[in-house]
Protein backbone atom coordinates (compact mmCIF):
# COMPACT_ATOMS: atom_id res chain seq x y z
CA UNK A 1 0.00 0.00 0.00
CA UNK A 2 1.49 3.20 -0.99
CA UNK A 3 2.36 5.75 1.88
CA UNK A 4 0.53 9.26 2.17
CA UNK A 5 1.69 12.78 2.08
CA UNK A 6 -0.17 15.73 3.55
CA UNK A 7 0.90 18.93 2.74
CA UNK A 8 -0.12 21.98 4.60
CA UNK A 9 0.42 25.01 2.27
CA UNK A 10 1.13 28.83 3.37
CA UNK A 11 -0.56 29.66 -0.22
CA UNK A 12 -1.51 27.71 -2.85
CA UNK A 13 1.66 26.38 -5.24
CA UNK A 14 1.93 29.36 -7.89
CA UNK A 15 5.44 28.18 -9.66
CA UNK A 16 5.16 30.93 -12.37
CA UNK A 17 4.39 33.61 -9.53
CA UNK A 18 7.17 32.81 -6.82
CA UNK A 19 10.27 30.91 -6.35
CA UNK A 20 8.66 29.42 -3.31
CA UNK A 21 6.07 28.10 -5.54
CA UNK A 22 8.16 26.35 -8.33
CA UNK A 23 9.89 25.07 -4.78
CA UNK A 24 7.19 23.47 -3.71
CA UNK A 25 6.51 21.86 -6.82
CA UNK A 26 9.49 20.08 -7.16
CA UNK A 27 9.21 18.81 -3.42
CA UNK A 28 5.99 17.18 -4.55
CA UNK A 29 7.74 15.81 -7.73
CA UNK A 30 9.86 13.30 -5.01
CA UNK A 31 7.47 12.27 -3.24
CA UNK A 32 5.50 11.57 -6.44
CA UNK A 33 8.44 9.21 -7.87
CA UNK A 34 8.05 7.24 -4.82
CA UNK A 35 4.27 6.74 -5.40
CA UNK A 36 3.13 8.69 -2.10
CA UNK A 37 -0.82 9.45 -2.14
CA UNK A 38 -0.12 13.28 -1.87
CA UNK A 39 -2.88 15.60 -0.21
CA UNK A 40 -2.25 19.12 -0.23
CA UNK A 41 -4.40 21.47 2.41
CA UNK A 42 -4.11 25.32 2.92
CA UNK A 43 -6.75 27.35 4.55
CA UNK A 44 -5.57 30.07 1.81
CA UNK A 45 -8.06 31.65 -0.88
CA UNK A 46 -6.68 30.04 -4.69
CA UNK A 47 -5.82 32.80 -6.91
CA UNK A 48 -5.91 32.81 -10.37
CA UNK A 49 -2.25 31.75 -10.45
CA UNK A 50 -2.62 28.81 -8.48
CA UNK A 51 -1.28 25.94 -9.96
CA UNK A 52 -3.95 22.71 -10.67
CA UNK A 53 -2.77 20.31 -8.75
CA UNK A 54 -5.43 17.69 -10.02
CA UNK A 55 -3.87 17.84 -13.21
CA UNK A 56 -0.65 15.67 -11.19
CA UNK A 57 -3.15 13.83 -9.34
CA UNK A 58 -2.53 15.39 -5.76
CA UNK A 59 -5.94 15.81 -4.06
CA UNK A 60 -6.64 18.96 -2.74
CA UNK A 61 -8.67 20.35 1.02
CA UNK A 62 -9.65 23.52 2.24
CA UNK A 63 -9.08 23.92 5.55
CA UNK A 64 -10.60 26.35 8.29
CA UNK A 65 -8.36 27.99 10.83
CA UNK A 66 -9.17 27.24 14.44
CA UNK A 67 -11.53 24.76 14.15
CA UNK A 68 -11.71 20.86 14.99
CA UNK A 69 -12.81 19.98 11.51
CA UNK A 70 -9.01 19.68 10.89
CA UNK A 71 -8.33 16.63 13.47
CA UNK A 72 -11.02 14.62 12.14
CA UNK A 73 -10.00 14.78 8.84
CA UNK A 74 -6.15 13.85 9.14
CA UNK A 75 -7.72 11.12 11.16
CA UNK A 76 -9.44 10.18 8.69
CA UNK A 77 -6.72 10.76 6.13
CA UNK A 78 -3.95 9.09 8.27
CA UNK A 79 -0.88 10.22 6.60
CA UNK A 80 2.36 8.50 7.31
CA UNK A 81 4.29 12.01 6.60
CA UNK A 82 2.97 15.54 7.54
CA UNK A 83 5.05 18.31 5.17
CA UNK A 84 4.51 22.24 6.80
CA UNK A 85 5.28 24.69 4.65
CA UNK A 86 6.91 27.39 6.81
CA UNK A 87 6.87 27.44 10.43
CA UNK A 88 3.82 29.98 10.65
CA UNK A 89 2.26 26.50 9.62
CA UNK A 90 3.54 23.91 11.69
CA UNK A 91 2.77 26.85 14.62
CA UNK A 92 -1.08 26.83 13.63
CA UNK A 93 -1.22 23.15 12.63
CA UNK A 94 1.64 21.41 14.26
CA UNK A 95 0.17 20.44 17.95
CA UNK A 96 -2.77 18.83 15.93
CA UNK A 97 -1.26 16.67 13.80
CA UNK A 98 1.12 15.86 16.86
CA UNK A 99 -2.26 14.59 18.81
CA UNK A 100 -4.32 13.02 16.42
CA UNK A 101 -0.96 11.23 13.86
CA UNK A 102 1.27 10.80 16.84
CA UNK A 103 2.95 7.92 14.13
CA UNK A 104 3.36 10.83 11.13
CA UNK A 105 6.84 11.73 10.45
CA UNK A 106 6.51 15.53 10.85
CA UNK A 107 8.52 17.66 8.27
CA UNK A 108 9.36 21.51 7.90
CA UNK A 109 9.77 22.59 4.51
CA UNK A 110 11.30 26.49 5.81
CA UNK A 111 11.74 28.16 2.17
CA UNK A 112 14.32 30.06 3.96
CA UNK A 113 15.35 31.17 7.21
CA UNK A 114 12.94 34.10 8.05
CA UNK A 115 14.86 35.07 11.16
CA UNK A 116 17.50 35.95 8.97
CA UNK A 117 16.01 37.96 6.58
CA UNK A 118 13.98 39.72 9.05
CA UNK A 119 17.55 40.46 10.96
CA UNK A 120 19.16 41.58 8.17
CA UNK A 121 16.14 44.23 7.11
CA UNK A 122 16.10 45.75 10.53
CA UNK A 123 19.85 46.00 10.61
CA UNK A 124 19.50 47.69 7.03
CA UNK A 125 17.05 50.34 8.54
CA UNK A 126 19.06 50.84 11.26
CA UNK A 127 21.77 51.95 8.97
CA UNK A 128 23.97 49.16 10.36
CA UNK A 129 26.27 46.07 9.63
CA UNK A 130 24.67 42.67 10.61
CA UNK A 131 25.47 40.80 13.15
CA UNK A 132 24.48 37.25 15.43
CA UNK A 133 22.65 40.26 17.59
CA UNK A 134 19.89 40.62 14.64
CA UNK A 135 19.61 36.99 14.03
CA UNK A 136 18.11 36.29 17.44
CA UNK A 137 15.38 38.31 17.07
CA UNK A 138 11.04 37.52 18.23
CA UNK A 139 10.90 35.46 14.62
CA UNK A 140 13.97 33.05 15.87
CA UNK A 141 12.39 32.18 18.81
CA UNK A 142 9.51 31.10 16.50
CA UNK A 143 11.06 29.81 13.93
CA UNK A 144 13.85 27.65 15.61
CA UNK A 145 11.37 26.06 18.09
CA UNK A 146 9.14 25.25 15.29
CA UNK A 147 12.48 23.29 13.95
CA UNK A 148 12.91 21.84 17.19
CA UNK A 149 9.22 20.33 17.32
CA UNK A 150 9.67 19.01 13.79
CA UNK A 151 11.23 15.54 13.03
CA UNK A 152 13.27 17.01 9.74
CA UNK A 153 13.77 20.25 8.06
CA UNK A 154 14.10 21.22 4.47
CA UNK A 155 17.04 23.52 4.36
CA UNK A 156 17.27 25.29 1.08
CA UNK A 157 20.57 26.71 1.78
CA UNK A 158 24.26 25.79 2.85
CA UNK A 159 24.81 29.10 4.83
CA UNK A 160 21.49 28.29 6.43
CA UNK A 161 22.54 24.51 7.42
CA UNK A 162 25.79 26.24 9.18
CA UNK A 163 23.49 29.05 10.93
CA UNK A 164 21.30 26.35 12.20
CA UNK A 165 23.96 24.29 13.40
CA UNK A 166 26.70 26.64 15.19
CA UNK A 167 24.35 29.50 16.19
CA UNK A 168 20.98 27.95 17.05
CA UNK A 169 22.78 24.45 17.91
CA UNK A 170 20.00 22.10 16.09
CA UNK A 171 21.41 18.88 15.82
CA UNK A 172 22.12 17.42 12.25
CA UNK A 173 19.93 14.83 12.19
CA UNK A 174 17.37 17.53 12.10
CA UNK A 175 18.15 18.77 9.33
CA UNK A 176 18.48 17.83 5.48
CA UNK A 177 20.02 19.85 2.80
CA UNK A 178 17.79 20.37 -0.44
CA UNK A 179 18.49 23.28 -2.96
CA UNK A 180 16.09 24.43 -6.31
CA UNK A 181 15.84 20.94 -7.94
CA UNK A 182 16.65 21.05 -12.01
CA UNK A 183 17.41 19.20 -14.50
CA UNK A 184 20.80 19.48 -15.81
CA UNK A 185 21.31 21.58 -18.92
CA UNK A 186 22.55 19.72 -22.27
CA UNK A 187 25.13 20.65 -24.53
CA UNK A 188 22.06 20.78 -27.00
CA UNK A 189 20.20 23.64 -25.15
CA UNK A 190 23.39 25.16 -24.39
CA UNK A 191 23.97 25.41 -27.91
CA UNK A 192 20.15 26.52 -28.73
CA UNK A 193 20.55 29.54 -26.57
CA UNK A 194 20.31 33.25 -28.01
CA UNK A 195 23.68 34.42 -28.07
CA UNK A 196 25.18 37.90 -27.36
CA UNK A 197 24.68 39.81 -30.61
CA UNK A 198 20.90 38.45 -30.40
CA UNK A 199 19.98 39.60 -26.64
CA UNK A 200 19.70 42.84 -25.55
CA UNK A 201 18.59 45.22 -22.42
CA UNK A 202 18.73 44.53 -18.65
CA UNK A 203 15.78 42.48 -16.78
CA UNK A 204 15.11 41.80 -13.39
CA UNK A 205 12.35 39.44 -11.89
CA UNK A 206 10.40 39.12 -8.30
CA UNK A 207 6.95 38.97 -7.01
CA UNK A 208 5.93 42.93 -6.00
CA UNK A 209 4.57 40.97 -2.51
CA UNK A 210 7.73 39.95 -1.02
CA UNK A 211 9.48 43.28 0.33
CA UNK A 212 13.18 42.06 -0.10
CA UNK A 213 11.97 42.75 -3.66
CA UNK A 214 10.21 46.11 -3.44
CA UNK A 215 13.47 47.28 -1.42
CA UNK A 216 15.95 46.06 -4.28
CA UNK A 217 13.83 47.79 -6.59
CA UNK A 218 13.80 51.34 -5.24
CA UNK A 219 17.59 50.67 -4.82
CA UNK A 220 17.92 50.20 -8.61
CA UNK A 221 15.76 52.65 -9.42
CA UNK A 222 16.93 55.52 -7.16
CA UNK A 223 20.84 54.20 -6.91
CA UNK A 224 21.85 51.84 -9.74
CA UNK A 225 20.19 52.63 -12.98
CA UNK A 226 21.10 56.13 -13.27
CA UNK A 227 24.57 55.45 -13.58
CA UNK A 228 24.00 52.59 -16.21
CA UNK A 229 21.71 54.94 -18.21
CA UNK A 230 24.44 57.51 -18.03
CA UNK A 231 26.71 55.28 -19.78
CA UNK A 232 24.26 53.00 -21.95
CA UNK A 233 21.64 55.73 -23.26
CA UNK A 234 19.61 53.24 -25.66
CA UNK A 235 19.49 50.84 -22.34
CA UNK A 236 16.13 49.64 -21.16
CA UNK A 237 15.83 48.57 -17.57
CA UNK A 238 12.81 45.88 -17.49
CA UNK A 239 11.37 44.60 -15.01
CA UNK A 240 8.80 41.53 -14.34
CA UNK A 241 7.01 39.88 -11.28
CA UNK A 242 3.76 38.88 -10.21
CA UNK A 243 0.88 40.94 -8.36
CA UNK A 244 2.52 44.54 -8.95
CA UNK A 245 1.68 46.95 -6.57
CA UNK A 246 0.45 50.80 -7.09
CA UNK A 247 4.17 51.28 -5.28
CA UNK A 248 5.29 49.85 -8.59
CA UNK A 249 3.58 50.86 -11.09
CA UNK A 250 4.69 55.03 -10.03
CA UNK A 251 8.29 53.88 -10.88
CA UNK A 252 7.71 53.31 -14.34
CA UNK A 253 9.90 55.94 -16.21
CA UNK A 254 9.38 55.48 -20.10
CA UNK A 255 12.25 58.27 -20.41
CA UNK A 256 14.09 56.72 -18.54
CA UNK A 257 14.17 53.55 -20.17
CA UNK A 258 12.78 52.13 -16.51
CA UNK A 259 9.70 50.04 -17.67
CA UNK A 260 7.46 47.94 -15.20
CA UNK A 261 6.57 44.82 -17.07
CA UNK A 262 4.43 43.20 -14.39
CA UNK A 263 3.69 39.18 -14.65
CA UNK A 264 4.83 36.72 -17.59
CA UNK A 265 3.35 33.07 -18.09
CA UNK A 266 6.56 31.64 -19.75
CA UNK A 267 10.07 33.52 -18.20
CA UNK A 268 12.13 31.14 -19.69
CA UNK A 269 11.48 32.07 -23.47
CA UNK A 270 11.24 35.90 -22.20
CA UNK A 271 14.58 35.65 -20.29
CA UNK A 272 16.27 34.51 -23.44
CA UNK A 273 15.78 37.55 -25.03
CA UNK A 274 17.88 39.78 -22.35
CA UNK A 275 21.69 40.25 -22.00
CA UNK A 276 22.12 40.92 -18.58
CA UNK A 277 20.01 40.18 -15.26
CA UNK A 278 20.17 42.94 -12.12
CA UNK A 279 19.83 41.70 -8.65
CA UNK A 280 20.49 44.29 -6.40
CA UNK A 281 19.03 42.65 -3.12
CA UNK A 282 19.69 44.37 0.08
CA UNK A 283 18.43 42.10 2.82
CA UNK A 284 16.86 38.29 2.19
CA UNK A 285 17.56 34.80 2.61
CA UNK A 286 17.45 31.54 1.15
CA UNK A 287 18.08 31.18 -2.77
CA UNK A 288 17.25 33.35 -5.22
CA UNK A 289 15.04 31.75 -7.89
CA UNK A 290 15.09 34.70 -10.34
CA UNK A 291 19.69 33.84 -10.03
CA UNK A 292 18.41 30.21 -11.17
CA UNK A 293 15.90 31.39 -13.85
CA UNK A 294 18.68 33.52 -15.16
CA UNK A 295 21.47 31.09 -15.79
CA UNK A 296 18.98 28.46 -17.25
CA UNK A 297 18.37 31.25 -19.72
CA UNK A 298 22.04 31.77 -20.40
CA UNK A 299 21.50 35.66 -19.20
CA UNK A 300 24.65 36.29 -16.98
CA UNK A 301 24.14 38.10 -13.78
CA UNK A 302 25.03 41.24 -11.55
CA UNK A 303 24.38 40.49 -7.85
CA UNK A 304 24.94 41.63 -4.25
CA UNK A 305 26.29 38.63 -1.49
CA UNK A 306 22.75 38.83 -0.32
CA UNK A 307 21.90 37.71 -3.75
CA UNK A 308 24.75 35.15 -4.28
CA UNK A 309 24.63 33.99 -0.44
CA UNK A 310 24.26 29.93 -1.14
CA UNK A 311 24.42 29.66 -4.72
CA UNK A 312 27.84 29.46 -6.38
CA UNK A 313 29.45 27.54 -4.17
CA UNK A 314 33.55 27.33 -4.47
CA UNK A 315 32.77 28.08 -7.89
CA UNK A 316 32.75 31.71 -10.00
CA UNK A 317 29.58 33.03 -10.52
CA UNK A 318 27.66 33.67 -13.64
CA UNK A 319 28.65 37.44 -13.71
CA UNK A 320 29.91 40.01 -10.65
CA UNK A 321 28.74 39.92 -6.84
CA UNK A 322 28.83 43.65 -5.99
CA UNK A 323 27.21 45.54 -2.66
CA UNK A 324 28.61 48.94 -3.49
CA UNK A 325 26.40 50.87 -5.77
CA UNK A 326 29.38 52.19 -8.26
CA UNK A 327 30.74 48.96 -8.79
CA UNK A 328 27.53 47.18 -9.37
CA UNK A 329 26.50 49.76 -12.35
CA UNK A 330 30.35 49.52 -13.57
CA UNK A 331 30.18 45.96 -13.41
CA UNK A 332 26.71 45.32 -15.63
CA UNK A 333 28.22 47.98 -17.89
CA UNK A 334 30.91 46.18 -18.88
CA UNK A 335 29.13 42.59 -18.75
CA UNK A 336 26.71 44.66 -21.26
CA UNK A 337 29.23 45.64 -23.38
CA UNK A 338 31.79 42.88 -23.35
CA UNK A 339 31.32 39.91 -25.65
CA UNK A 340 34.32 37.96 -24.14
CA UNK A 341 33.03 38.48 -20.56
CA UNK A 342 29.48 37.64 -21.53
CA UNK A 343 30.30 34.78 -22.86
CA UNK A 344 32.53 33.45 -20.21
CA UNK A 345 29.67 34.12 -17.35
CA UNK A 346 27.09 32.85 -19.13
CA UNK A 347 29.18 29.18 -19.44
CA UNK A 348 29.88 29.85 -15.72
CA UNK A 349 25.49 29.74 -15.46
CA UNK A 350 25.76 26.49 -17.25
CA UNK A 351 28.45 24.83 -14.92
CA UNK A 352 26.84 26.18 -11.69
CA UNK A 353 23.04 24.45 -12.64
CA UNK A 354 25.01 21.03 -13.66
CA UNK A 355 27.25 20.89 -10.60
CA UNK A 356 24.91 22.23 -7.76
CA UNK A 357 21.24 22.47 -8.53
CA UNK A 358 20.90 19.15 -10.96
CA UNK A 359 18.16 17.26 -9.09
CA UNK A 360 19.56 13.82 -9.46
CA UNK A 361 22.15 14.57 -7.10
CA UNK A 362 19.88 15.24 -4.12
CA UNK A 363 16.76 13.16 -4.47
CA UNK A 364 17.62 9.59 -3.35
CA UNK A 365 19.67 11.56 -0.79
CA UNK A 366 16.42 12.89 0.58
CA UNK A 367 14.39 10.57 0.45
CA UNK A 368 16.61 7.84 2.11
CA UNK A 369 16.76 10.58 5.41
CA UNK A 370 12.67 10.76 4.90
CA UNK A 371 12.89 6.61 5.09
CA UNK A 372 15.67 6.42 7.62
CA UNK A 373 13.90 9.12 10.02
CA UNK A 374 10.39 7.36 9.47
CA UNK A 375 12.46 4.04 10.85
CA UNK A 376 14.13 5.75 13.87
CA UNK A 377 11.34 7.84 14.39
CA UNK A 378 11.16 7.09 18.53
CA UNK A 379 14.88 7.24 19.15
CA UNK A 380 14.99 10.36 17.08
CA UNK A 381 12.07 11.87 19.37
CA UNK A 382 13.49 10.62 22.37
CA UNK A 383 17.18 12.32 21.93
CA UNK A 384 15.50 15.26 20.93
CA UNK A 385 14.12 16.55 24.55
CA UNK A 386 14.51 20.18 23.28
CA UNK A 387 11.90 19.28 20.65
CA UNK A 388 9.55 17.28 23.10
CA UNK A 389 9.98 19.77 25.73
CA UNK A 390 8.72 22.65 23.07
CA UNK A 391 5.64 20.54 21.73
CA UNK A 392 4.44 19.69 24.92
CA UNK A 393 4.53 23.17 26.10
CA UNK A 394 3.04 24.35 22.52
CA UNK A 395 0.16 22.33 23.11
CA UNK A 396 -0.60 23.39 26.39
CA UNK A 397 -0.55 26.95 25.01
CA UNK A 398 -1.43 26.91 21.46
CA UNK A 399 -4.19 24.38 21.66
CA UNK A 400 -6.24 26.03 24.54
CA UNK A 401 -5.92 29.39 22.97
CA UNK A 402 -7.15 27.49 19.82
CA UNK A 403 -10.17 26.06 21.74
CA UNK A 404 -10.65 29.26 22.53
CA UNK A 405 -10.84 31.22 19.37
CA UNK A 406 -12.65 28.27 18.08
CA UNK A 407 -15.80 28.64 20.63
CA UNK A 408 -15.63 32.87 20.24
CA UNK A 409 -16.03 31.94 16.66
CA UNK A 410 -19.29 30.12 17.18
CA UNK A 411 -20.83 32.68 19.04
Amino acid sequence: MNKKLLIIGFVWPEPQSSAAGSRMMQIIEIFKSKNYQITFATACTKSDNAFDLKQIEVQTKTLLLNDSSFDTFIKKLNPDVVLFDRFMIEEQFGWRVAEQCPNALRILDTEDLHCLRRGRQQALKDHAVFDTSYLYNDTAKREIASIFRCDLSIIISEVEIKILKEQFHVSHDLLIYLPFLLNSITLKSQRDLPNFKNRKHFITVGNFLHQPNIDGLLHLKQNIWPLIRKKLPKAEMHIYGAYVTEQAKQLQNKAEGFLIKGFVEDINSLMQKYKVCLVPLRYGAGLKGKIIDAMLNGVPCITTSIGAEGMYGDLEPNGFVEDQTKDFADKAVELYTNKFFWNGKQKLGVTIINVRFDKQLYTNDFLLKVENTQKNLNYIRLHNFTGSMLMHHTIQSTKYMSRWIEEKNKK
